[in-house]
């Protein structure tokens, strides 16, 4: 027992979910649909994410993205290589993809760097231009692919109305790195990019090329939407089994877990009748306060789901779940993922992480929300 409460205090948003899980079910008991309604597409692609960049670490495939940020040479250069990589690749291979991606490769430069004392800020602004970023496309994050499907607009229409909340976050981010190395925006950072990116080994050549051809069929199953993605989790599985069974051993299920523990906590909100009840009355006119607020319950991608049938101003639903996961960690599932990759090198840094966190997203959140706000008023059709 003194083993599961000391798990369960390092693993501070497990514990998190589980209770709200747990919680849940006493409001709405578990049934069928309740299980039907648990995000299992994206479960899926998260499992084989994880299991794929697990892959790419092994086998040191990030090596060519490590060589261009070590010939960055200062600190404001490197950031914003870093933190801009996020907010664009997100736009194409959704928010927690990008994170996946370049929050590992943010503390392998840093640390052989010496320069540790900015993981947290840097990646806490890279959290930030994931969700900014990501806003512009349709399928950028989970939230915006299931609204843009409501919508009936062109992507061209939808592009045009996200396009100003996405360039002046782009504006904000820069004057943030700026602030951060306001001291010396010259200071320098020296990285051994053989050091830390290691050899491709000969004898692994097989596994790279197995590993990056199952990123691209997972970007393709991202992409088309395509129904049969079980069937690209099933080769992804049977793929690594054969090329490297051991790394399954390797992989971060704990974040499996947390996700499934919220889908279950935010369908069971979303099927019992008298929440359904209150929403109807309570949202119309006041999506864009609702969709921020109730994210940080149940994360901005059930919220959107919950709130959709009772709103009026779809740019309000839509800007406020863009806007929530600036708010906490469980604003956004895409942070928790960022949680879960610093924590995994720094286990005993949790707390550390929360705070910088808070302060630094809060801050662009101040920023932000009001005149996010206004803008919402302009009605998407």
């Amino acid at each position: 027992m003194k083993k599961v409460f000391s798990f369960l205090k390092k693993e501070l948003m497990l514990t998190v979910a589980v209770l709200a899980a747990i919680v849940s079910l006493f409001i709405t008991p578990p049934t069928k649909e309740l299980i039907k309604e648990i995000d299992w597409h994206t479960l899926g692609t998260l499992l084989m994410m994880l299991c794929v960049l697990e892959g790419f670490k092994q086998e040191n495939i990030f090596k060519p993205l490590i060589n261009l940020g070590g010939k960055f040479k200062t600190m404001v250069a490197i950031s914003l290589f870093l933190i801009f990589g996020v907010f664009f690749t997100s736009m194409f291979v959704t928010n927690d993809v990008s994170l996946i991606i370049f929050v590992p490769l943010t503390i392998l430069l840093f640390r052989g760097g010496d320069k540790e004392k900015y993981i947290l800020p840097v990646i806490s602004m890279e959290n930030i231009a994931a969700i900014r970023g990501s806003l512009l496309m349709p399928f950028g994050s989970p939230q915006n692919l299931f609204l843009f499907g409501q919508s009936n607009v062109s992507a061209f229409h939808f592009m045009l109305h996200m396009a100003p909340l996405c360039v002046s976050s782009a504006i904000l981010l820069i004057l943030f790195v700026l602030v951060l190395y306001r001291k010396n925006v010259k200071e320098n950072i020296v990285v051994n990019r053989e050091e830390i990116a290691g050899e491709w080994k000969k004898e692994g050549r097989i596994k790279r090329i197995t590993f990056i051809t199952l990123f691209i069929l997972i970007i393709w199953t991202i992409v088309s939407r395509t129904s049969y993605w079980p069937i690209s989790v099933a080769i992804v599985i049977l793929a690594i089994g054969i090329v490297d069974i051991k790394l399954f051993a390797k992989v971060d299920y704990v974040l499996i877990f947390t996700f499934l523990c919220f889908f279950i906590f935010s369908s069971s909100i979303a099927g019992n009748p008298g929440i359904s009840g209150f929403l109807k009355k309570a949202v119309a006119g006041n999506e864009y306060w609702w969709a921020i607020g109730l994210s940080q319950i149940i994360s901005n991608v059930p919220a959107s789901i919950v709130l959709y049938p009772f709103t009026e101003n779809f740019s309000g639903l839509i800007y406020g779940a863009d806007t929530a996961g600036l708010c906490s960690l469980i604003g956004s599932l895409a942070s928790v993922i960022n949680y879960r990759i610093y924590v995994r090198e720094y286990p005993a840094n949790g707390g550390k992480f929360i705070k910088v966190f808070t302060l630094i997203s809060w801050a662009f959140f101040v920023i932000v929300v009001i005149p996010g706000y206004f803008l919402s008023k302009w009605k998407f059709f």
